[in-house]
């Protein structure tokens, strides 16, 4: 099984809303056995919170249901999980800063790689901004993830 992380700062928007859109592709692809996904945040201003209500509504109107606690990046997370999906160049910065993370930096990639339609490298972080932040947040990590979903299914076939 493949695991992946989706990191953010506080882990209350963009992470949790990765991680609700990965999980629901895979479910829909059937591809449950083969993927698991989980998401923190660099920072601890929000462990044990609930995403931010524009983070719920935003996916729930997409057809997207989030069900996580906000929790912050551990060390452990290195070995734990296969890919490490920071959402912008801050974030993998506090990454690769930890203890031992040059160990693990083929793990770390920035999110938006898998975007097709990428004009830059970052996922903005709309936690100061609108609703139509969000949404436009949503779907950029929505087609991030289909095409992340389709690079994780050609390295590991489903047997």
């Amino acid at each position: 099984m493949k695991r992946v992380l989706f990191v953010c700062l506080g882990n209350i928007c963009r992470s949790p809303m990765a991680e609700a859109i990965f999980n629901r592709q895979v479910l829909e692809k059937g591809l449950e056995k083969s993927f698991q996904a989980d998401s923190c945040g660099t920072a601890n201003y929000h462990v044990g919170d609930a995403p931010d209500p524009r983070t719920v509504r935003t996916s729930l109107k997409n057809g997207t249901l989030i069900r996580h606690t906000g929790r912050q990046f551990s060390r452990l997370d290195f070995e734990q999980f296969d890919l490490i999906l920071p959402m912008d160049i801050s974030n993998r910065s506090n990454l690769r800063a930890l203890p031992g993370a040059e160990k693990f930096d083929e793990k770390i990639m920035l999110m938006r790689m898998f975007d097709p339609d990428q004009s830059e490298m970052e996922v903005p972080d709309p936690y100061y901004g609108t609703e139509k932040d969000f949404q436009h947040v949503f779907e950029m990590l929505d087609r991030s993830i289909q095409h992340l979903i389709e690079v994780l299914e050609k390295e590991s076939p489903a047997t």
